[in-house]
């Protein structure tokens, strides 16, 4: 059960008591917020435990709901732009509420219909959620180390390559030299730390670190293709990216694996499972 109510997180209250308008819950410290007749079902019980989405009405009141967003606070989403107004944007988060996207968190054009890469944010001023192009976030870097999995989110296409929200807390980068599949923003993926550095941003990677062949993936590519594919140490990377996903020198590595431990064989102008091991 929660000691207070937090604005934009999920919340474990107590069910205190029965109104017109709805179910009461309370944290710890006796505050209360409104759960509206919505939401409320036959089975919650006066005294029990129920979780809730807490944000603000169009009057600034807190209110409960049962429903998730797709978004929580301090976290990152893809939204869709619904509306636009003088002093700002609305996104919708899954709510009955749209959320502004004011103009002074805005750094670029906001078009109806449209989906950006935001922040959900509280302003402590006014208690009321918002969502931001401007992010916040963390610059010290804990509990990352190279190699580690984590969660990431393309944000912005640069000359470089993608920037991405690492773990809904840090800003990586995933280099256009190390893409070998179609990636484009609002994606979210697994992927992997390459570096730590000393800026307090990350170099990120969708391959695991220091795999530098897949075999499996070969493998899997031969079967579906009748165990054979017009593939050799000479084809162009182009089309080893295209097909399986893996830079040349990576490919040339897993068919010399692959050949030595016998799986396949390499002929003038393919490649093919070894009839031995099938």
């Amino acid at each position: 059960m929660n000691k207070k109510i937090e604005v934009g997180k999920i919340n474990t209250l107590k069910i205190y008591r029965a109104s017109e308008p709805g179910l009461y819950l309370k944290s710890l410290d006796e505050e209360e917020v409104l759960l509206p007749n919505a939401y409320v079902k036959k089975e919650m019980a006066i005294d029990s435990l129920l979780d809730v989405f807490i944000y603000t009405d169009s009057e600034d009141r807190l209110v409960a709901t049962t429903l998730k967003p797709y978004i929580y606070v301090n976290e990152f989403a893809f939204l869709q732009v619904v509306d636009n107004a003088k002093f700002g944007s609305f996104v919708d988060i899954g709510l009955p509420k749209d959320i502004l996207v004011p103009k002074n968190k805005q750094k670029s054009t906001f078009v109806k219909g449209t989906y950006k890469v935001l922040q959900l944010q509280l302003d402590k001023r006014t208690n009321r959620l918002c969502a931001s192009e401007k992010f916040e976030l963390k610059k010290e870097i804990k509990n990352l180390n190279k190699s580690d999995e984590v969660e990431i989110l393309l944000y912005s296409k640069t000359p470089l390559g993608f920037k991405v929200i690492v773990n809904n807390l840090y800003e990586g980068m995933i280099f256009h030299s190390e893409i070998f599949e179609n990636i484009k923003i609002g994606d979210k993926k697994r992927a992997y730390v390459k570096s730590v550095r000393e800026d307090g941003k990350l170099d990120i990677s969708l391959q695991k670190i220091g795999q530098k062949v897949d075999e499996d993936k070969v493998i899997e590519i031969l079967k579906a293709n009748n165990g054979s594919v017009n593939f050799t140490y000479k084809s162009e990377a182009s089309d080893i990216k295209d097909i399986f996903a893996m830079s040349k020198k990576a490919f040339k590595a897993t068919l010399t694996k692959l050949i030595e431990r016998k799986k396949i064989v390499l002929e003038e102008n393919c490649i093919r499972l070894n009839s031995k091991n099938s």
